[in-house]
């Protein structure tokens, strides 16, 4: 089957409300992993639907997801991330914890953040994204007592003690 017809399959079946369902969508899932197209990387990450009934099995897409290249994978996410939000706003958190919690993907995804928020400057989706991984990066660099603060080009780290002056 070509990657188009394998994308319809999983579009199809990933609410997974069937055992047939659940058997098409890995069955669709397994061809795709044999010969993975990192240019449908956005259309594998808006297969994701917070209705699935069998999350385990949906988990497996997103270890799918984390087999690519990082920075494309990132990239692909930051790109359908509003997508994402509406049909699927527990698998967008799974994913962005997922990032944060590796110091290297961090790095990647607030560089995608910049440029992303560089075109679309007014997205206030991207704003708290980067917040957030500004945060987790200072917590892995200072560590638990101190924030980041202020605009990117003028960060200022703060003791917890500073902040409630």
């Amino acid at each position: 089957m070509n990657q188009n017809n394998l994308l319809a399959t999983l579009q199809e079946n990933r609410l997974m409300q069937t055992e047939e369902q659940v058997t098409n969508f890995e069955n669709a899932l397994a061809e795709i992993a044999e010969n993975p197209d990192e240019n449908n990387l956005s259309a594998y990450h808006l297969i994701l639907d917070d209705q699935c009934q069998q999350p385990e099995v949906m988990f497996s897409l997103i270890h799918f997801l984390e087999s690519f290249d990082m920075k494309k994978q990132i990239t692909a996410f930051i790109h359908v991330v509003p997508q994402l939000m509406i049909t699927a706003p527990e698998w967008t958190r799974i994913i962005h914890s997922r990032i944060l919690n590796d110091v290297s993907a961090c790095g990647v995804y607030c560089h995608g953040l910049e440029l992303i928020k560089r075109k679309n400057p007014h997205h206030f989706i991207y704003d708290l994204l980067e917040e957030s991984v500004i945060n987790q990066i200072n917590y892995h660099i200072e560590g638990p007592r101190s924030i980041l603060v202020g605009e990117r080009s003028s960060l200022k780290r703060l003791q917890v003690n500073e902040v409630k002056k």
